[in-house]
């Protein structure tokens, strides 16, 4: 696991976090990396890593399942490629059967294929066999949608597989850390009082569809 002792900092939107990101994953001395992100939030993060490497970006898609009424709040993950639902250990405490999960699934599963068509149209995902792979999002909080991104990407046998975020919830990162999925977890920040990914970004407003497909075809992050 990559440490970086959490302290108190707002990005001032995802372009900032992301290039602030981008030195920590440097320092795993990655060579030409596939450098993916998770739409939509992740994408920004993922370009300023790929620029600094000097690759291509591209979008993997995963998708949350949250609590109805409180979407941000996710209790499965469902991701491309992957056939089984993650769920986190909230969902049993907050009473969910598996039935109702499926059913829940369903309806994102629609949503993630919609996406995947979107944002890479006919594109096949790079090659990541025995490839250094850096999987990217805007925040680490529950962990559950980063769990299935790592889950589904182990299936294509990179020789490494790393997860980052500007800002992660703190017992998330160990959490993560302890299933195997990814062989680091870089972060800028890791707050003692994280509540939320949007709390630590001045600017965090979000990206649409237009958003994510533009960022993925210019060459400037910020283009």
């Amino acid at each position: 696991m990559s440490y970086e002792p959490g302290y108190p900092v707002r990005f001032a939107d995802r372009f900032e976090a992301g290039r602030l990101l981008a030195d920590r994953v440097a320092r795993l001395n990655l060579r030409a990396p596939v450098v993916l992100g998770l739409p939509r939030g992740g994408i920004p993060i993922a370009r300023e890593i790929a620029a600094r490497f000097g690759v291509p970006a591209e979008a993997f898609v995963a998708r949350k399942i949250g609590v109805p009424g409180f979407p941000e709040y996710g209790i499965a993950a469902i991701a491309e490629g992957l056939d089984e639902i993650i769920l986190s250990p909230q969902a049993a405490q907050l009473g969910f059967e598996a039935a109702q999960l499926a059913s829940m699934a369903r309806a994102e599963h629609q949503e993630l294929e919609r996406r995947v068509a979107a944002y890479r149209g006919g594109r096949a995902l790079p090659d990541m066999e025995g490839r250094e792979v850096v999987i990217a999002d805007d925040g680490l909080a529950t962990g559950v949608t980063a769990r299935a991104a790592l889950r589904s990407l182990r299936q294509h046998s990179p020789s490494r597989l790393i997860f980052a975020a500007p800002t992660c919830a703190p017992d998330s990162v160990v959490n993560l850390s302890a299933t195997g999925l990814a062989d680091d977890v870089v972060y800028v920040i890791a707050p003692e009082d994280f509540e939320a990914v949007g709390q630590w970004y001045v600017d965090f407003e979000q990206l649409d569809d237009a958003d994510v497909i533009r960022l993925l075809r210019t060459g400037d992050p910020q283009d």
